[in-house]
């Protein structure tokens, strides 16, 4: 369970404790919230715990002292752990560039992977999905909108026509494009209805979350971009859908609870009992769709034109995208101005039209580095 202490990896515990007598934990990592790594590994009893930053290894060392689990530190040791664990399963519910490296060690490693962690396929999706091939090592998607695509695909002969992601549209749906110049960050922060970490919460305002899923969706299912279609859907009732030759539309729908796409990432192709509130259709009324609108969110259309340019395209607005969310949530920069740093980012970085993993890192770097300059002129 990579990310083990944020939202994804909270959900996915609760999955493990409603089936506590047919999962195994083997390993927890975190980032920075070492204790609550330290209260999972009591309860969970894994064989290994990763604390990636190196300043809270004594602490967790010193806390986990009486019980049977090895402890790690620095990011070295997320792959490191991914590769001689002996799950069956990789949960990477890492956020952002940091989860690409695991996601290769598991694949390397022949390990099925329960991917929520999205930078991998937006940095790298050409690269990973042939590796996963080469291997034979299943990705099995996270995020509810690509759950859901797969659900509806689940036993189709025959080739979809149309990939349709829907988006809620965020806090800001019904805000006028010149308002959005002056909304804060605790206003930018209140999804209306998912609860989710800051990042990506943030990338939902702005709607790069939803080009990212794009992303994903044309290397998670071979798709061509011109065949991903973004519905706005404000009630997230239905989580995506999938246009097939004859006309037929199939959605998969369900409450907003993230332990059903998770737990069915785990278990495919069997649907295991899940405790949870039920969708009641009576009690959702209406349900209404809205195009995209893509001058006021215009972090989508970047996605767009990142895959269309394809090569490092993608790294590079990934990273560019991290540096300026993460400068949105210090105050040091405007939610519009958000934009204007991916795209400056996206002019002034080397383009690289057929990139190997070991071009990632330098090009990641370069952005961010790019990145940071605009910041600092804005």
């Amino acid at each position: 369970m990579l990310g083990s202490t944020g939202s994804i990896g909270e959900q996915t515990l609760d999955v493990v404790r409603q089936h506590a007598d047919r999962f195994e934990v083997s390993a927890l990592t975190a980032h920075n919230n070492w204790a609550r790594l330290v209260e999972q590994a009591v309860e969970m009893e894994p064989d290994s715990v990763v604390i990636a930053n190196r300043e809270h290894y004594p602490k967790v060392k010193e806390a986990l002292a009486a019980l049977p689990v090895k402890v790690y530190t620095g990011a070295e040791s997320l792959e490191q752990v991914v590769r001689s664990t002996e799950a069956d399963v990789v949960v990477n519910a890492l956020v952002g560039y940091a989860g690409l490296a695991p996601t290769i060690s598991a694949l390397r490693a022949g390990r099925k992977i329960a991917l929520a962690n999205k930078e991998s396929l937006v940095v790298a999706g050409e690269l990973i999905m042939k590796t996963a091939l080469e291997k034979r090592v299943p990705i099995v998607p996270i995020d509810s909108e690509h759950s859901a695509v797969f659900q509806c695909l689940v036993g189709e002969q025959t080739p979809y026509e149309k990939i349709i992601l829907t988006a809620s549209g965020g806090p800001f749906l019904h805000t006028p494009v010149e308002e959005l110049e002056k909304v804060s960050v605790e206003q930018a922060l209140q999804h209306p209805n998912w609860k989710m970490g800051a990042k990506i919460t943030i990338d939902s305002a702005t709607m790069m979350n939803k080009g990212f899923e794009v992303i994903e969706a044309r290397w998670l299912f071979g798709a061509h971009p011109s065949q991903i279609e973004v519905v706005i859907h404000p009630q997230s009732v239905i989580h995506s859908m999938v246009e097939f030759a004859d006309g037929a539309v199939k959605a998969q729908l369900g409450t907003p609870d993230m332990r059903l796409p998770i737990q069915y990432a785990l278990t495919f192709p069997q649907r295991w009992p899940l405790e949870g509130e039920r969708l009641d259709l009576a009690r959702c009324g209406r349900l209404t769709f809205l195009q995209a609108d893509f001058e006021k969110f215009p972090n989508l259309g970047l996605a767009y034109e990142a895959l269309d340019r394809g090569g490092n395209s993608c790294c590079v607005l990934n990273a560019a995208n991290e540096v300026a969310v993460t400068a949105f949530l210090e105050r040091r920069i405007g939610f519009r101005q958000i934009t204007t740093v991916l795209e400056k980012t996206l002019e002034r970085a080397t383009f690289m039209a057929a990139p190997g993993f070991e071009d990632f890192g330098p090009s990641d770097a370069e952005a961010r580095k790019i990145a940071r300059d605009e910041v600092k002129k804005l």
